[in-house]
């Protein structure tokens, strides 16, 4: 797991409890004031960067348990194996990884990864997948509304009819009007259902847009390569639910349509 970056880890390893006031990634460990410009000015760290702990805390909840380094060995990742998509300590290499062919020195591919074509790829496609999320939902609005104007012409369509025929129709309007209603309701709750789903989807994809700027933002290399391994499995989920709401009948035009016999002679 990560380091606790509630604390100092200076002063936690000393045995004093300080809370952090900003995290250092290099480090892997929250400092707190006195720590912070010690850390500043030391030779060893002075290059640095550190964030806030403020922003830091905007970084997802994932982003933040990332560990660093390997949880069987407690050793840093140094290298990344493309065949079994995961980091690796020299020890993972010698345990399990002898026989991969494609390992990568994790500093060169963590190296420029916010500017990289895989993150700017992970951005393009979650903001055409809100996109269509939100299009489809305006699509959907429409014809909800549709279904209601559409309904208040029948009513009306079928009420005009009952002036001119007589009153043992009664029951006929009354049936009609009733299935009408009926029809309405199941397809109004058929949409609304759809909608609620894509606006929980909308949510869900600006939660993502906003992870991802923090994690632009104020994540660490690293972090930020390990991260878009999740993401991405998030944004191939959207994708397929875009996918399959375009080939099913959610995406269909509902309409509701009424044909009125011409009045009998009694």
């Amino acid at each position: 797991m990560a380091s606790n970056w509630n604390v100092c880890g200076v002063c936690d390893y000393r045995h004093i409890t300080k809370p952090s006031v900003v995290w250092c990634s290099e480090c892997d460990e929250g400092l707190c004031e006195e720590c912070k410009d010690h850390h500043s000015i030391s030779k060893g760290s002075r290059n640095h960067d550190t964030v806030s702990i403020t922003e830091y805390q905007k970084l997802p909840n994932k982003v933040l348990q990332l560990a660093r380094s390997c949880d069987r060995h407690n050793e840093k990742y140094v290298l990344f194996c493309k065949k079994h998509d995961c980091p690796c300590c020299k020890k993972c290499v010698v345990d399990s990884h002898m026989e991969c062919k494609e390992l990568t020195d994790i500093d060169d591919i963590t190296r420029n990864i916010k500017s990289s074509n895989a993150f700017a790829d992970i951005e393009q496609t979650l903001s055409e997948i809100a996109e269509n999320i939100k299009r489809l939902r305006i699509d959907r609005e429409d014809n909800l509304a549709s279904i209601g104007k559409k309904s208040r012409e029948i009513e009306k369509e079928v009420l005009e009819t009952r002036v001119r025929i007589n009153l043992h129709l009664d029951k006929v309007q009354n049936a009609i009007l009733k299935d009408l209603k009926t029809r309405e309701e199941e397809e109004s709750n058929k949409i609304r259902q759809l909608l609620k789903s894509m606006t929980d989807k909308e949510k869900e994809i600006t939660e993502l847009q906003t992870n991802i700027g923090n994690i632009k933002q104020y994540a660490s290399e690293l972090q930020t390569f390990l991260a878009l391994k999740h993401i991405e499995k998030d944004v191939v989920a959207e994708e397929k639910y875009i996918q399959s709401m375009v080939k099913s009948d959610g995406a269909n035009q509902i309409d509701l349509l009424c044909k009125i016999n011409p009045p009998c002679k009694v």
